[in-house]
């Protein structure tokens, strides 16, 4: 027999704990609906301000106006104008004298050039201002600093040069260019006798119409006289310091002898110091890079001691010695006698290559000695190749360090019409010019200087 289920009954706390929290939901979901309605779908009453007051304008009055016909202006009269100066610009290590406004001032763009360059100082910085086409007999360039550099030895106006007329054409040919320059480009001009030198201007300056007279009258007394040849007595005139390596055997051996090299040596270390972009060498000697005598060290000294101090040398000197006044007065009678001759035929007097030199004017004037001297001590030679590395340093230290760039050299040798001048030696003047990124040219007499001359028909 099968019993019905008995049916169970909820237990009386759970159902209190349910019918609690529906109804906290209840009130819950009451209370945030509440919020949702108000706050999303019930507009907020609009709001307005008043708005300002406004004031009534009257109009204003009316305004007559009378427009008069004005008279044409008149043209101001261009000699009421009137210019003043307004300062001056000072720049260090250049005589700088502004141009006039009469005369043209150009800027150019220049030829490359280089950073770090100053405006009127420092290394060569190519910026432009007054870059001139430059041509002197025949050698060309193109620069902004312009050095001409001039031989103004007694044999640069010997006979078999033209004399006195060659050397006025080599004048002429520098002062024409200085005029053609650029109204901005800076030169300078330095005469040179030997080691001796005169320099125009203590630094460069520009070009212009007042520096070019100041210039011509300058230069025009020097070899005007046969009696007062070269830099002979003119007491500007004095050898320079050389700077750059005052310690170095090949400056100091420049700067120690005569001979010509070293006079070549010491010249162009002194044109490179002057801070420019172009050199021109006029000049009567000139063979490049050579080998420079030095000075003897002690080793040597004491070898040439003891051959000076032999009986045999000391015999000839004496009796050498004695025939020293005939021969100076031979040359007198001699120098005298083709004086003569020449002013019957209405030449100019005879220059000799020396002033003073005895031995080289018995030998210029083919006359011999008697007794000949003993003879000198031997020079002491620097080997070329030495002495074109250390230009190389030179040029290194005063511009290519700098963020500079080297000068040209050009050179313009000046010979007599039967001077020797050898291959060796023309190698050598090529050698040397090409290491500068310049040019050379030799010329001979006076016949082709004259024909020689390209300055005057240059234009800037």
């Amino acid at each position: 027999m099968i019993t019905a289920p008995k049916k169970r009954k909820m237990n009386p706390m759970l159902l209190n704990v349910l019918l609690i929290s529906g109804g906290v939901h209840a009130i819950a979901l009451f209370i945030l609906g509440s919020i949702t309605v108000y706050k999303y779908i019930i507009p907020d009453d609009a709001q307005f301000e008043e708005p300002p007051a406004v004031e009534e304008e009257q109009p204003p009055p009316d305004v007559k106006i009378e427009i008069k016909q004005q008279a044409a202006p008149q043209a101001q009269s261009m000699n009421n104008l009137r210019m003043k100066q307004v300062g001056n610009i000072a720049v260090r290590a250049v005589d700088v004298q502004l141009p006039n406004m009469q005369e043209s001032f150009t800027v150019s763009t220049g030829l490359g050039g280089f950073s770090g360059g100053a405006l009127l100082g420092g290394t060569r910085g190519s910026i432009g201002i007054g870059m001139s086409d430059v041509s002197v007999f025949g050698l060309k360039t193109r620069a902004e600093r312009i050095l001409f550099v001039i031989d103004a030895n007694r044999q640069m106006v010997t006979d078999a040069k033209g004399g006195l007329n060659s050397y006025k054409v080599i004048k002429n040919e520098i002062t024409d260019m200085v005029a053609n320059l650029s109204t901005g480009t800076l030169f300078n001009v330095m005469l040179q006798d030997r080691r001796k030198t005169m320099l125009f201007k203590n630094n460069l300056v520009p070009a212009g119409a007042d520096i070019h007279m100041q210039l011509v009258k300058w230069i025009s007394p020097i070899n005007s006289n046969a009696s007062k040849p070269g830099l002979e007595g003119v007491s500007a005139a004095r050898q320079p310091k050389l700077t750059t390596f005052p310690e170095d055997e090949i400056q100091q051996a420049a700067s120690y002898s005569g001979d010509r090299g070293n006079e070549t040596a010491f010249l162009t270390q002194y044109a490179l110091e002057q801070n420019v972009d172009a050199i021109f060498f006029i000049t009567g000697y000139h063979r490049g890079f050579e080998r420079i005598r030095r000075q003897p060290n002690e080793r040597e000294n004491k070898e040439w001691q003891r051959t000076t101090s032999s009986r045999k040398y000391q015999q000839q000197l004496e009796e050498h010695k004695k025939e020293i006044p005939k021969m100076e007065e031979k040359i007198k009678k001699e120098l005298a006698r083709q004086n003569a001759e020449r002013k019957s035929k209405g030449q100019p007097p005879r220059v000799l290559a020396q002033r003073y030199g005895v031995y080289s004017n018995a030998r210029e004037l083919d006359l011999k000695w008697e007794t000949p001297h003993p003879g000198w001590q031997p020079a002491y030679w620097v080997d070329e190749r030495d002495v074109e590395k250390y230009f190389s340093k030179v040029i290194d230290t005063l511009y290519t360090d700098k963020g500079g760039q080297a000068p040209s050299i050009n050179v313009i040798l000046f010979l007599a019409g039967d001077e020797k001048f050898s291959n060796d030696a023309e190698k050598s003047l090529n050698s040397y010019v090409r290491s500068f990124s310049g040019k050379n040219r030799v010329i001979r007499g006076e016949d082709e200087i004259k024909s020689a001359r390209s300055s005057k028909n240059t234009k800037n």
